[in-house]
């Protein structure tokens, strides 16, 4: 077969890096790509939302496959485009198609999903510009800390923690009168605050049966013992320490089996991965959100311990056949350190060159903000690569990765020395 991967971070590479592994696969193309998949595929200089561009990447390269890395795509309808275009409705697509992508596209849609089927989240109400009064009115009957979240696409940076009432009234207001966060702030969700331990899961699924991938844990911010602004996220570790077969019984029973069923009852086609955001509260888990896609960094750990051929699965999901396929996890843990440019994820400096990369040996760097420029790999984002280890436990593991790092330089690197402290 031939595949086309779409997008350009950690994420892709680390799909590219797996799917090159496969003797299904015959070419790979990544759209737009990065350093790090140019080295195991082409790169493609297409924009991921550019649907009529990747139309013509796909009928020139025949391909065969379209995996879809980040939410931009699946958001805006790239399944449905292909899924309604005579020339392109045999290609297979991973991810959902439009409507189902509102799960992620719009956090009242999720909200409103999640309690339609009784899966366990926190209470919410939304509130547009024109009901701003009663959004002052909601914060005062709830407790703090207050959530504020943009209801619509925000880069990851739309949700808002805040402990002072004064201080969550006024970014009310700045998110719905005054478009803090563009369009996708014009209608904001206030959420119950919820104390507990996050987690991530993973689910693939063809539409109607789903496997689970191994759990995950990220650590967003960017400051030690999780200090500072959100960023994209820091590392992550997998499988979580904490979640034990009867917490994994309730996540399966409780969320996920009613999330596919849920998929089904309310005709919401659905081919992919779906990205469950837990907090564990008192040894029940809770839904915070969903994503349609992968996650990154947690790509980086979940897909290195997966042992079965990733194409084979994509295959068993295009043919709606999942329960046939039996996949086996690595039974070690991965653990991902990011490497980030200095300032992130405020304003930071590009074009600073990367060395010192042959010298890793005992882990995987995937590239994320990285590209080569005049022979030389050099930094393009702010967060540039990510150090992937295995070892028997999370510890042995994060050796490995700060072992890795010490070869490694550009100028200004930042990175979280303690990634799993609070494990």
């Amino acid at each position: 077969m031939n595949i086309l991967i779409l997008g350009a971070g950690g994420r892709e590479h680390t799909f590219a890096w797996k799917i090159a592994q496969s003797p299904l696969c015959n070419q790979l193309f990544v759209a737009p790509g990065n350093s790090g998949t140019s080295s195991i595929a082409t790169n493609l200089n297409v924009s991921v939302v550019n649907f009529e561009g990747i139309k013509k990447q796909v009928l020139a390269h025949d391909i065969n496959m379209v995996v879809v890395g980040p939410e931009d795509p699946l958001v805006n309808g790239i399944y449905d485009f292909f899924l309604n275009d005579p020339e392109l409705h045999q290609v297979a697509v991973i991810g959902p198609q439009k409507a189902a992508a509102q799960l992620e596209g719009s956090k009242e849609f999720a909200k409103k999903f999640l309690w339609r089927h009784g899966i366990p989240t926190a209470a919410y109400e939304s509130f547009t510009k024109d009901t701003l009064d009663k959004g002052y009115a909601f914060l005062e009957s709830v407790n703090s800390p207050y959530v504020l979240k943009a209801d619509g696409l925000a880069a990851g940076k739309g949700v808002l923690i805040l402990t002072d009432i004064n201080e969550a009234k006024q970014e009310l207001k700045s998110m719905l009168v005054d478009s803090k966060f563009g369009a996708a702030s014009t209608k904001v969700v206030i959420e119950e605050f919820l104390d507990g331990i996050e987690l991530s899961c993973f689910v693939l699924t063809d539409g109607k049966n789903y496997k689970l991938l191994p759990t995950a844990k990220d650590y967003k911010r960017i400051g030690e013992g999780d200090t500072g602004l959100n960023t994209g996220g820091m590392g992550a570790i997998s499988p979580v320490p904490f979640v034990d077969s009867a917490l994994l019984t309730k996540i399966e029973n409780r969320i996920v089996k009613p999330t596919v069923d849920g998929l089904v009852k309310d005709n919401l086609p659905y081919k992919g991965f779906i990205f469950i955001g837990l907090i564990v509260v008192e040894n029940e888990p809770m839904v915070i959100e969903y994503n349609v896609r992968m996650g990154d960094p947690e790509t980086e750990v979940v897909l290195p311990r997966l042992k079965t051929d990733l194409l084979e699965i994509f295959q068993a999901i295009d043919n709606e056949c999942l329960n046939e396929i039996e996949i086996e996890i690595d039974p070690q843990t991965a653990v991902t350190v990011m490497l980030v440019s200095g300032g992130y994820p405020e304003a930071y400096d590009k074009e600073k060159e990367i060395t010192g990369l042959e010298n890793v040996k005992e882990s995987i760097v995937f590239h994320a903000g990285a590209t080569k420029a005049d022979g030389k790999l050099v930094t393009n984002g702010g967060r540039v690569l990510t150090v992937t280890s295995l070892g028997d436990d999370f510890r042995s593991a994060l050796e490995s990765s700060y072992k890795s790092i010490e070869n490694i330089k550009f100028e200004a690197m930042n990175y979280r020395t303690d990634i799993g402290f609070d494990l």
